[in-house]
């Protein structure tokens, strides 16, 4: 029996599209969580939730900071609207601690300022880890990466900031 989670409310979060001076993407292989991950669908883009009192564009630099060592960058443009996307079936109910049934998102472009130095996805104090790797792609080749139901999320990103990446 297939229990209904469509009364559940959506996760507000942020996202972030880092481009490297090159036009390039920032993108991270996220470390496993759920049965049935393809590895070569691990890769994402910088995200997480907004914390209460916090505006979008402060979630975004502190997101930023969080997962990649480094807030060198600076906000350019952010998309219009927020878009959602809803977890697959065999992870409603468990993932995001069973309390959302998917995320709704404000995604931010940011210019990285700095260099490939200063980022550090490694465990650091108040922070677990949440990437194994990480690498500069073209937007393309990170929409075809990124686990199956948030590629819709990531086209709408592709086209909103065409003119800020390769």
């Amino acid at each position: 029996m297939n229990q209904d989670f469509s009364h559940l409310p959506y996760r507000p979060c942020v996202g972030i599209v880092l481009i490297s001076r090159d036009g390039l993407v920032w993108t991270g292989q996220r470390i496993g969580k759920w049965t049935g991950d393809r590895s070569d669908q691990r890769w994402q883009l910088p995200q997480g939730g907004i914390d209460e009192g916090e505006s979008p564009a402060e979630a975004a630099v502190r997101e930023l900071e969080e997962e990649t060592g480094t807030a060198d960058a600076e906000i350019i443009a952010e998309t219009a609207g927020w878009l959602t996307y809803d977890l697959p079936d065999g992870a409603l109910g468990i993932a995001l601690k069973g309390k959302y049934r998917g995320q709704r998102q404000k995604w931010f472009a940011m210019r990285f300022l700095g260099s490939d130095a200063d980022i550090d996805i490694s465990e650091r104090p108040g922070h677990k880890a949440e990437f194994s790797e990480w690498r500069w792609a073209r937007m393309g080749d990170v929409v075809d990466k990124v686990i199956d139901f948030k590629q819709p999320v990531y086209r709408d990103l592709a086209k909103e900031f065409s003119s800020l990446v390769r």
